[in-house]
C-alpha cells in the first residue's frame, strides 16, 4: 500500500516537473472582431515608420509593425532603436518578422529558434514587451516552423489583403486596391504593407478610405481580441545599441 502511494507520488512529481509540450502555433489570416481593420507593416524598423505612425495617430488609428532584426537595418543601431521605441510609445503594436527575413521552411530546428529568439530578445530589451505574434517572411511556414513558434509562445500571422507594394504596385495601384476592398467590404481586414516603401499617399488614403467604409483601425491584437505580448516588463536601462548582437 505504502509502495503504491509512493509510486503515485513520484509519478505526480515527475508530471509537474516536465512541462507539457506546447501545441503548434496558430496560423492567423484574418481578424475576428467585426468591423475592425488592422494595417500591418513589415521589414522595418525603417525611416518611413515615422510618417506611417503620424498618419495613423492623426486619424485616431493604430497599426502593427513586424520588425526584422537584421534586414534593411540592424535593429540595434541607434536609429533603429529610436524607431522601435517610437512605435511602441505611440501605442502601435510591435511584433516579430524574424531576425534575417530567411525562408523559414528551409531552416532546421536550431536555426528557427535563433531566428525567432533574437528578435524577441531585441524587442524585449528595447521596449520591455515580449511579442506574442510573428509574421513568417514571405508568409512561408511548415510543420516545423509552427512547432518552433508554438514552443516560443508565438502565433503566426499572415494576411487576407495585400497592398502589393512589395511586388511593384505603384502608389495609384495600391490605392485602387484599397478602394476595391473597401467597396467589397468584408467583415474584417488584415492588410499587408511594407514599411520600407514610401507610403506618402498610400497610407493616408488607406486610412481615410477604410474609416469612411466604417472600419475601426486597430492593432492586430485588438482585431483578434488577444494580448499583444506574452509579458511586459521594463526595457534595458543600458544603451542596448552597444550590446553584442552577432
Amino acid at each position: 500500500m505504502l509502495a503504491s502511494a509512493f509510486f503515485t507520488l513520484i509519478l505526480a512529481t515527475f508530471a509537474t516537473a516536465v512541462p507539457a509540450k506546447r501545441a503548434p502555433a496558430q496560423v492567423i489570416t484574418q481578424c475576428t472582431v467585426p468591423g475592425t481593420a488592422a494595417l500591418t507593416f513589415d521589414d522595418g524598423p525603417h525611416v518611413y515608420l515615422y510618417d506611417i505612425s503620424k498618419a495613423l495617430v492623426a486619424a485616431g488609428a493604430k497599426g502593427t509593425f513586424f520588425f526584422n532584426g537584421n534586414n534593411y537595418n540592424c535593429i540595434y543601431t541607434a536609429d533603429s532603436i529610436k524607431r522601435v521605441k517610437y512605435a511602441y510609445d505611440k501605442g502601435h503594436q510591435v511584433a516579430s518578422h524574424t531576425w534575417s527575413h530567411a525562408h523559414l521552411p528551409s531552416l532546421n530546428w536550431d536555426q528557427l529558434h535563433d531566428e525567432f529568439w533574437r528578435v524577441e530578445q531585441a524587442l524585449s530589451r528595447i521596449t520591455g514587451a515580449y511579442p506574442a505574434f510573428a509574421r513568417p517572411p514571405y508568409g512561408e511556414y511548415n510543420d516545423l516552423v509552427r512547432e518552433v513558434a508554438g514552443m516560443r509562445g508565438q502565433a503566426l500571422v499572415n494576411w487576407d489583403f495585400d497592398s502589393g507594394d512589395s511586388v511593384g504596385k505603384t502608389a495609384a495601384e495600391s490605392m485602387e486596391l484599397y478602394d476595391q476592398i473597401a467597396q467589397s467590404h468584408p467583415d474584417t481586414l488584415l492588410a499587408l504593407n511594407h514599411e520600407v516603401y514610401r507610403h506618402q499617399v498610400v497610407v493616408p488614403h488607406a486610412i481615410k478610405t477604410l474609416q469612411a467604409a466604417g472600419y475601426k483601425l486597430v492593432t492586430l491584437a485588438e482585431c483578434l481580441d488577444m494580448p499583444a505580448y506574452q509579458w511586459v516588463g521594463e526595457p534595458e536601462n543600458n544603451d542596448v545599441s552597444h550590446m553584442p548582437w552577432m
